[in-house]
């Protein structure tokens, strides 16, 4: 540290003086490649200008309303002018306290809401600023490929470096394989496995056997295991997916992120939690502590009774994105698109048509929505083991999902 004759107190290097902002050289976002969900939007925006129907099931931004109970008590906690002031940045007590009667009831694990759980303003913000404790410049993690972008860049605007290793669609230890492998080959080994099942965007799903070879791996390596568990409740079939921390042991190197976005269809909301080993996430604790004062209290007050009295809500929201997952996996088939139909998460991950396979999948949406009239994401917005695959949301309702099936029918003659 130095002190200059203008009392500019810098750390390292020299000061730059008399630069511009025309030539000023910004940290973090320089390397940022374009967002080619844009593009898209870009199109879809222009053709709604032009008048046209545009069926969106690109941005995956839950249309279903948010349990009345939640809107009830926001409104009544509002009008409370002492609900207005500065909260706790760890989340009110009441409020983790709630999400771990969730998970005694939900999952059979007991978490102290003292010392193993902290709130977070969504699941992203809490996974961004995880990874500023967990990595710095010289570090690496391993994410998945295809990914959810904030799970490659977060660890990245900690500084650190990633590998990815790819996720497939048939649920088996092809993730774990992946990181065994990096650990063969890279030094120094990754500090943290970010993984998320089931998986934005490919839907892969996993079973509790699995998710135990992830936790044994990392408690083996002396390496921090994060689970994204956005889409903890929204799956089908039967199907449920495990947390990570039903996993015996699995507090000893694991932490998950839980969130209200899908499960309980509070998007706009941004209520998350960072729980599970508890140095984690007192690290995490230290660090928001300098950065937020947590999410505003009414929101919290009413995340707290939405928790507490509307415990089988994400029932309700699985039961009707699973409705919307048989419309589109049916009405695609019979325009002679085929698609598996996924066991988990609010998405469907299509390959790209046999006779359209050679245009990539930025051209591909690119055509769907100029052409169809129906707004997906590219494959690629996701990473490069995304190429070949689109990935719809499934945000309209039946009767939308079917007319996009009809107008991509008309747009793609090659189909069947």
């Amino acid at each position: 540290m130095r002190t200059g004759e203008d009392n500019l107190v810098t750390w390292g290097g020299e000061r730059a003086d008399d630069v511009s902002l025309d030539e000023y050289q910004f940290r973090r976002i320089n390397g940022l490649p374009p967002y080619v969900f844009t593009i898209i939007n870009d199109l879809k925006a222009a053709a709604r200008r032009a008048g046209h129907d545009v069926v969106d099931l690109g941005f995956g931004n839950p249309d279903i309303p948010s349990p009345s109970i939640a809107v009830e008590k926001l409104a009544e906690a509002a009008r409370n002018a002492r609900n207005h002031r500065y909260s706790l940045s760890a989340g009110i007590p009441k409020l983790r306290s709630a999400l771990a009667d969730l998970y005694l009831r939900r999952f059979g694990v007991e978490l102290d809401p003292e010392t193993e759980i902290v709130s977070t303003i969504g699941a992203k913000e809490g996974l961004s600023h995880l990874m500023w404790v967990l990595l710095g410049p010289g570090d690496s993690a391993i994410v998945p490929t295809p990914s959810y972008p904030i799970h490659i860049y977060a660890p990245l605007f900690a500084g650190a470096e990633v590998a990815q290793v790819r996720v497939t669609g048939d649920g088996d230890r092809d993730f774990l394989q992946g990181c065994i492998d990096v650990f063969q080959s890279q030094w120094p080994r990754p500090r943290v496995i970010l993984c998320s099942f089931p998986h934005n965007p490919t839907t892969t799903c996993i079973d509790l056997d699995a998710m135990t070879a992830l936790v044994r791996f990392a408690a083996d390596n002396d390496v921090v295991l994060v689970h994204d568990f956005a889409y903890s409740d929204t799956a089908f079939d039967g199907y449920s997916p495990p947390s990570v921390l039903q996993v015996p042991g699995a507090k000893e190197c694991s932490v998950e992120l839980y969130t209200l976005t899908k499960s309980f269809s509070m998007a706009g909301w941004r209520v998350g939690f960072l729980v599970g080993n508890a140095k984690v996430v007192a690290a995490l604790k230290k660090i928001k502590s300098y950065l937020d004062y947590g999410t505003f209290q009414p929101i919290q007050i009413a995340a707290t009774v939405t928790l507490n009295d509307a415990p089988d809500y994400p029932k309700e929201v699985a039961a009707i994105y699973q409705g919307r997952r048989d419309a589109l996996c049916d009405s695609f088939g019979r325009i002679g698109w085929e698609i598996e139909r996924p066991k988990g998460t609010m998405f469907v991950w299509a390959p790209i048509p046999a006779a359209y396979a050679d245009m990539g999948s930025l051209d591909f949406a690119q055509m769907l929505v100029t052409e169809a009239k129906v707004a997906v994401s590219p494959g690629v917005g996701f990473g490069l083991g995304g190429e070949g695959y689109v990935r719809f949301a499934l945000i309209e309702n039946e009767q939308r999902i079917a007319q996009a099936a009809r107008t991509i029918r008309r747009a793609l003659p090659k189909l069947g």
